[in-house]
């Protein structure tokens, strides 16, 4: 498979960029070849103008966006790497989402999140967060973003499988830090194939 990795920390030396590296190490030794998108390095605009909506359907997307759709077309899984920022997603990951993922391209409904005008891709979302597991279970908090992300956004965006995999304590001891690094190399190693269901793509 063809493997996108999509970066999202202003910091080449934060830890979300270290998970980026070590899943990216772990589908290398898989087999996979492997492609980055570091966002803040490449200076993408996450700013959704007017120029995007004229640019959905049948129209021709800005230079950017048909740079990153390309890139996506390559693809036969995509990870997605961002630090969780206040419960969500970064500005830089909400608008690389907005706009790269337009309507007409990526989907032309709503009313079923497991249709998508692409074809199916294996989706990893890797999320350093701060929180202890428990207490983003207990807050409900994983459930609110399995809810958001995995049965609804990404589905529209052809992912399957589609798994978050929320990094938690990840500004915790050296040895959690580690132990969170090799998990993020495993997934990367033991990434599953896109899968067909009926109707998809």
């Amino acid at each position: 498979m063809h493997v996108l990795t999509v970066l999202d920390h202003p910091d080449p030396a934060s830890f979300s960029a270290s998970v980026a590296q070590q899943f990216i190490n772990g589908a290398r030794a898989a087999g996979h070849s492997v492609e980055l998108a570091d966002l803040h390095a490449e200076g993408f605009d996450p700013r959704w103008s007017m120029a995007d909506i004229e640019g959905e359907g049948d129209a021709i997307p800005s230079a950017d966006v048909a740079k990153e759709q390309q890139r996506i077309a390559r693809a036969d899984a995509i990870c997605l790497v961002f630090p969780l920022f206040w419960w969500g997603m970064p500005s830089m990951t909400k608008g690389w989402v907005d706009r790269v993922w337009s309507w007409g391209w990526a989907y032309d409904q709503l009313d079923d999140p497991d249709q998508s005008l692409q074809r199916p891709r294996s989706g990893v979302l890797l999320i350093p967060a701060g929180a202890r597991s428990d207490e983003m279970d207990d807050a409900g908090y994983r459930s609110a973003l399995e809810t958001a992300w995995i049965k609804g956004t990404f589905g529209y965006f052809g992912f399957s499988p589609r798994r978050l995999e929320l990094l938690c304590g990840s500004t915790g001891s050296s040895k959690r830090r580690k132990a969170l690094l090799e998990k993020s190399y495993q997934i990367g190693l033991d990434l599953a194939p896109p899968q067909w269901s009926e109707g998809a793509g």
